[in-house]
């Protein structure tokens, strides 16, 4: 992932960049969870060498789906951080997992 600030009367300057795995998001999905209390934490992803994380990341059920929530820190920056939600959405007509 690329990160931009927003200018309004210039070129949007890059910020830095941050790799995200969605291995661990996908890996839950297939699971097919259902009827979870809400705000269930279904994984934990601890920060690594390998991975963008600042902190750790929780897999969770809310309302109904399934989420993840995470803080990366920005690769190619002098610093900074950017706050990240993955979901699922089914797409009709897609194969889905």
């Amino acid at each position: 992932m690329e990160v931009y600030d927003k200018d309004r009367f210039s070129r949007d300057d890059e910020m830095g960049d941050a790799e995200l795995d969605i291995k661990p998001l996908i890996e839950v999905l297939r699971l097919r969870l259902d009827d979870l209390p809400n705000e269930t934490i279904i994984a934990t992803i601890k920060p690594t060498r390998i991975n963008c994380l600042a902190e750790e990341s929780n897999i969770t059920w809310s309302k109904g789906e399934v989420i993840e929530n995470m803080v990366l820190r920005l690769r190619n920056s002098v610093s900074g951080e950017v706050e990240v939600q993955l979901g699922w959405i089914n797409v009709p007509g897609s194969k889905g997992l």
